[in-house]
């Protein structure tokens, strides 16, 4: 068994594009509605979550903050819809993925840190580790799929990979 060892790089939407979207305002131009009193950015993400007889789900998730270095043991990944993950105390946070398919995950794994003002969105079949928060209990609000049908496969990473730091 070889060591992997990973320094997360800053999260990006350039190099998060082959795993999903970056939810972030970044350079988008907003159009002003209510009144002109409210910014609004559309179209940040591409949920995909309506297979197989499936509903948008909204939810609120409470993670408790890891440390670094963080051992990745289980990677999942969803086969009937994203799952994107938006930050809602401006904390930043890990974000650990792998491109999909069933071989070698440990030598396809990146690590990414998120800001704090930037969420996720996983495409379908991304592997990818469960919430990652770093410095403390974090809420992130949570759009995925409900609706009948098993959508979580997990499995356990190959080789030993670890996160030492954090961009």
């Amino acid at each position: 068994m070889a060591d992997v060892i990973l320094k997360a790089a800053a999260l990006t939407a350039e190099a998060f594009a082959p795993f999903g979207d970056v939810i972030e305002i970044g350079d988008r131009r907003p159009r002003w509605i209510n009144e002109g009193t409210c910014e609004r950015f559309d179209d940040v993400a591409q949920p995909d979550v309506m297979a197989a007889g499936g509903r948008p789900m909204i939810s609120i998730f409470r993670a408790a903050a890891r440390q670094l270095p963080f051992h990745v043991q289980v990677l999942e990944r969803h086969p009937l819809s994203s799952q994107a993950f938006i930050p809602l105390d401006r904390l930043p946070f890990l974000v650990v993925v792998a491109a999909a398919g069933d071989a070698a995950l440990s030598s396809r794994i990146r690590a990414y840190r998120s800001s704090g003002n930037q969420g996720v969105n996983y495409r379908r079949n991304t592997w990818h580790h469960a919430l990652l928060a770093l410095e403390r209990t974090s809420h992130f609000l949570v759009v995925d799929r409900g609706g009948p049908g098993e959508n979580c496969d997990e499995t356990l990473v190959d080789d030993a990979v670890v996160v030492i730091a954090a961009a």
